[in-house]
């Protein structure tokens, strides 16, 4: 089977900050809405992080991330889980510092619920810039 995106308008979706509180201009559905020239940017301060809630069990298989260069993650833990559980360690992958989107391909793992941790900011502050989040895998 093909891997497609897993979020969607019912995906509920939580971050640890936002620049300034400023959701208008950066908040978290800057990151799913396919336009090139908005943005997620988290306040300062470590680590900042992404929850995502599907609305039904999914199988990821695939992490799609672009940050802005200087203001990336050297370092991403995801963690899973299913609905009324503990989370668990699922991956943890090392994007490039750059604005490319980068793919990074994960061990087949089934959950309703993700978080990734940004380790390790580029920036001295510990801002994060995500122009593109995407998760792939199968709906269950």
């Amino acid at each position: 089977m093909t891997a497609v995106s897993l979020i969607c308008s019912e995906t509920l979706s939580r971050v640890s900050s936002v620049l300034n509180r400023d959701i208008k201009q950066f908040g978290k559905k800057y990151m799913f809405d396919g336009n090139e020239e908005t943005c997620w940017n988290s306040d300062q301060g470590s680590i900042q992080w992404l929850m995502l809630e599907f609305p039904q069990t999914v199988k990821i298989s695939q992490i799609q991330i672009q940050f802005q260069g200087g203001f990336g993650s050297q370092k991403c833990a995801l963690q899973g889980g299913r609905k009324g559980e503990e989370l668990f360690h699922v991956a943890e992958f090392f994007p490039e510092d750059n604005n490319s989107l980068q793919s990074f391909l994960l061990q087949e793992t089934i959950l309703d619920k993700l978080k990734i941790n940004f380790e390790n900011s580029t920036d001295f502050f510990g801002r994060i810039i995500v122009y593109r989040f995407s998760v792939l895998g199968e709906k269950f």
